[in-house]
């Protein structure tokens, strides 16, 4: 009557996959199978993906019947996967990485040796393979559950006594894997386990035989035994052996088979005991697991011991297997050994992808992502990907290095080339944005070079202020183009114009023909000094810089020339050009005009500080410390403060008033590490910039941080919930503070002075705004025109992005790895999410990209990238163009004395990028990097990744196309 019943409700159940999302599904909420293969989480990764450019591409529908049943309480009914664990596969579905929970498991009933089955039924259900009815149902075994209502019900009475379980084999699993927290807490969930496995016994028919096979198999293959220390939760019996006991599953198999042969010798009959003892132990210890496997470990040696006699008695085992396990004792494996590595240091790829995994989804470990039943479908090519990752680690070997030619200048010559760290991105772009073909470094671990580490890359700098200077003009073309003469000529007679501004009338008012694309070719053959005799007023004090080549000390060259070689002074002034730009912008001054204009005008200016931007840098650096902890808005505001004893003292001091001498004085070795400062110094100046020796504007001024910052950082530790317009207000007293002593002092230079730095200050900060839709990286860039020689850093993975907006004509991309996400394939939870065609935005113009990209072209073909030069052919033999631009990033820590000089330079790293494009697609960086002391025995510059492109080329370019070439 059962099978009948359940067996006509069961056929019923089912459910096809077809397009689009769907309205005819449900998704568990709890049990912690559906929790660890994630597939409770589904309508929430939904919301994340699709918010990520993602759409569900198909979806599972459910039958009525299969609905109404879960909307009743019953567990969805469908053949259950033994075995979760995430995929990660390559753009042609080869595997990147493939995990599997739990791993050791039996394929079927048949590799399960007898004696183990036996041992599994006489414990749990013992009737579960019986055969005198074909149609029996394994959720319940009459006899057990009449024991167990008995025994409650004689404890209900006050008689003592254990309570037998009445739980089958199948209703086990059914609470495993699908209770909350998987308990039976009610009586109500013990019925929904009894309905739902009687149902899923029926499911293929009326008849159980193979059925309560499987349900043995599923048993032994995902038994919950607790978490193994190092290892996390075990499932199964096959896990279960090697994180406990440290057991071969195979040799356990191979010992358990011969268990029931005659005449075993006695060394034999000892290896199988102690197997089986394991083996057994495990069983029992399903009742309580973490007290039996961890912390009471004897009462299970006790057990076993016991349930080894009971087996024998019952013909299950042998005597002599009998004694050869109670002989034995359980070996837990307290080794530690097994540690869960979160780090897949052979599978570069992989191991990123896991990584964006983890933020995109919102899952806080790996340990948990590894476990969703999830195939990820990936851009990387996992062939190029393998061969890169070789060569990279190829070069930790001296012989290699002289085998590829990386020795000589500027390469390789001196310092261990096993400690230089190389990184390789290659993107292309597609209807779907610019997608990553390889991504990996030498590096021994899963750290994302190319994402997640700030490194000075020196001249690559220059990419992004070329842009910004040909962006700039191109504003100024627009504005003015159809001006009038008249008007022109009346606006070039203003004596403050900046200089951008003035070259771009100038030029209109000569030009015959004013199109944009003359007018672009015109600025990159403006010309600049490349002198090195100037100092400039810059980054709060007077700077002067240096070129590579000391023959382009004294010469002056075109924009064009200055980029192909890298000219250090050209892009200094350059960026001065900038700044001034955006002063004039704000104020119809430039900071060399400031003491020429009228008192009226002047004070304008001051008032326009003191009310409106001091409002606005309130609003800014509300925006910039919103949300952060106490500690991560120090770390944040002493980036930018010059490492120099009294600026750090002063800014400290003011942020921490109640610091203790020692307080301040960890704080000043931390960060001025190797300094020698003495103890009465360290005292001096804890005693000199006391709170209250200084009013906030001079702390500001001395520190080299806008004071409203410093007030904003300091407001914000003891008011980390005040909203903007609280800041504002608060603020109002204190904006009149700093700003008093710009109306009251009577010495116009250092009145001039101190309004330059905060003018430039401003400036950096319209420059960074402009560099953030660039894709640039980072909160804050240094207020120094060193920023175009690369003081204010970058990363691997965001000159890949603007070299990808030049490649697509001025559009930016989103950047992806992933390409679709299937969550749950083969279950009725199927939901196949596809990465939608990107939608672009338009950063800079058209005709500024194909400049920029002609000038990246001239860098290989004539300057600092020519090893290049005519080295990459098509399958076809067709030249591919290659363009790009070269770094160098040699990154010094330096100390200072109280005076500001110079007191010792420690090389903190090395760095040499290569940012390039191959072709009309594809585009990447190479990067060479030493980290440390270390860096200081090497002398190679970009040269270096440049030569390491140059190698690697003959794997690439095959690969450009999308059709596989035969063989390779």
């Amino acid at each position: 009557m059962q099978s009948l019943v359940f067996s006509s409700i069961a056929k019923k159940f089912s459910y096809k996959v077809e397009s689009g999302e769907s309205k005819d599904i449900r998704f568990p909420k709890f049990g912690p199978y559906d929790i660890r293969l994630g597939y409770s989480r589904i309508p929430e990764w939904i919301g994340k993906m699709s918010g990520e450019g993602y759409a569900v591409a198909k979806q599972a529908r459910w039958s009525p019947y299969l609905l109404r049943c879960v909307d009743l309480g019953v567990f969805t009914i469908y053949p259950e996967k033994t075995q979760g664990g995430i995929r990660i596969l390559d753009r042609y579905d080869k595997p990147l990485l493939y995990q599997n929970f739990p791993e050791r498991i039996y394929p079927d009933f048949k590799s399960i040796p007898p004696v183990l089955a036996d041992m599994l039924m006489f414990i749990e259900n013992r009737h579960l393979l019986d055969t005198h009815s074909s149609y029996q149902n394994p959720a319940i075994e009459w006899e057990r559950l009449l024991k167990s209502l008995s025994d409650a019900a004689m404890s209900f009475v006050g008689k003592d006594g254990n309570v037998a379980g009445g739980s089958t084999l199948s209703t086990q699993l059914e609470k495993f894997r699908h209770s909350p927290g998987g308990l039976t807490d009610t009586a109500k969930e013990k019925l929904r386990q009894i309905i739902s496995s009687s149902l899923r016994a029926y499911s293929l028919g009326e008849k159980t035989c193979e059925t309560r096979k499987k349900i043995l198999l599923a048993y032994i293959n995902s038994i919950p035994l607790a978490a193994a220390p190092g290892y996390g939760e075990v499932l199964g019996l096959g896990d279960g052996l090697w994180a406990w006991y440290g057991l071969d599953f195979k040799t356990v198999n191979r010992l358990l088979a011969d268990a029931r042969k005659k005449n075993i010798s006695p060394e034999h009959a000892n290896e199988i005991g102690s197997s089986l003892k394991a083996a057994l132990s495990l069983f029992l210890s399903q009742r309580r697991p973490s007290a039996y496997l961890i912390t009471h470990r004897q009462y299970l040696e006790t057990l076993t011991n016991t349930y080894c006699g009971l087996l024998a008695g019952a013909g299950v085992i042998s005597p002599q297997i009998r004694d050869a396990a109670i002989a034995s004792r359980l070996d837990f494996k307290n080794k530690g050994a097994l540690l869960y590595s979160m780090e897949i240091p052979q599978k570069k790829a992989a191991g990123f992808i896991r990584s964006k995994l983890m933020a995109t989804l919102g899952i806080n470990r790996f340990y948990d992502l590894d476990r969703l039943d999830l195939d990820v479908k990936t851009s990387i090519d996992a062939d190029l990907q393998r061969e890169i990752t070789e060569a990279l680690y190829s070069l930790k070997d001296p012989s290699n290095i002289l085998k590829s030619g990386l020795t000589g200048p500027h390469l390789l010559g001196k310092g261990d080339p096993s400690k230089v760290i190389y990184s390789v991105s290659l993107y292309e772009k597609t209807p779907v944005g610019n997608v990553l073909r390889v991504q990996t470094n030498n590096y021994g671990g899963s750290f994302n070079i190319d994402e997640q580490m700030k490194l000075d890359m020196g001249s690559s700098a220059k990419l992004r202020v070329l842009i910004h200077y040909l962006g700039i003009l191109t504003k100024i073309h627009h504005k003015y183009q159809n001006s009038p003469s008249e008007d022109l000529k009346r606006i070039s007679q203003d004596p403050a114009l900046d200089p951008l501004t003035r070259w771009t009338i100038d030029y209109l008012s000569k030009a015959q023909d004013k199109s944009q694309i003359l007018f672009l070719d015109a600025a990159m053959n403006r010309t600049y000094s490349a002198g090195v005799g100037e100092r400039f007023a810059t980054g709060g004090g007077m700077q002067s810089f240096a070129n590579f080549n000391k023959k382009d000390n004294f010469r002056v060259m075109s924009v064009c020339e200055a980029f192909r070689q890298s000219v250090n002074l050209v892009f200094i002034r350059m960026m001065r050009d900038i700044v001034y730009y955006y002063v004039y912008q704000r104020y119809s001054v430039t900071p060399r005009s400031i003491d020429k204009i009228s008192d009226t005008d002047k004070n304008r200016l001051l008032i326009q500080f003191a009310n409106k931007e001091g409002i606005q840098f309130t609003r800014r650096f509300y925006n910039k410390y919103r949300g952060k902890t106490y500690d991560e808005s120090r770390e944040l505001l002493f980036m930018k403060v010059q490492p120099t004893p009294f600026r750090l003292a002063a800014a400290f001091l003011y942020l921490t008033p109640q610091a203790s001498m020692d307080d301040f004085e960890a704080f000043i070795n931390k960060y001025l590490p190797g300094s020698r400062l003495t103890d009465k110094y360290i005292k001096t100046l804890y005693t000199r910039y006391a709170p209250g020796s200084f009013s906030l504007a001079d702390v500001g001024y001395i520190a080299h941080v806008h004071p409203l910052e410093l007030w904003l950082v300091s407001f914000l530790q003891s008011n980390s919930k005040a909203g903007i317009d609280e800041a504002i207000k608060q603020s109002t007293d204190i904006r009149q503070e700093v700003y008093r002593w710009l109306f009251k002092t009577k010495n116009p230079y250092k009145q001039h002075k101190r309004i330059r730095t905060i003018i430039e200050l401003e400036a950096f900060q319209d420059i960074h705004r402009e560099w953030k839709q660039l894709g640039y990286p980072f909160d804050y860039l240094v207020p120094s025109y060193a920023s175009a020689i690369g003081s204010s850093g970058d990363r691997p993975s965001a000159l890949a992005e603007l070299i990808g907006i030049v490649l697509n004509n001025g559009i930016i991309y989103p950047r992806t790895q992933v390409e679709s996400l299937y969550f749950a394939k083969n279950t009725p939870y199927e939901t196949l999410m596809n990465l939608l065609p990107a939608e672009g935005k338009q950063v800079i113009a058209p005709e500024t990209a194909q400049t920029v990209k002609m000038a990246l072209l001239d860098v290989v073909e004539q300057g600092t990238a020519g090893r290049l030069k005519n080295t990459a052919f098509s399958a076809q033999g067709n030249p591919l163009a290659i363009g790009g631009k070269t770094g160098t990033g040699d990154h010094r820590y330096k100390t200072f004395n109280k005076w500001g000089n110079l007191t010792s330079s420690k090389v903190m790293n090395r760095t040499a990028v290569f940012v390039f494009f191959i072709g009309d697609r594809h585009f990447g960086t190479v990067n060479a990097f030493v980290s440390g002391p270390d860096a200081a025995d090497y002398e190679f510059s970009s040269s270096l990744p440049v030569s390491i492109l140059k190698m690697l080329l003959p794997n690439i370019i095959p690969r450009l196309d999308d059709v596989r070439i035969s063989g390779k």
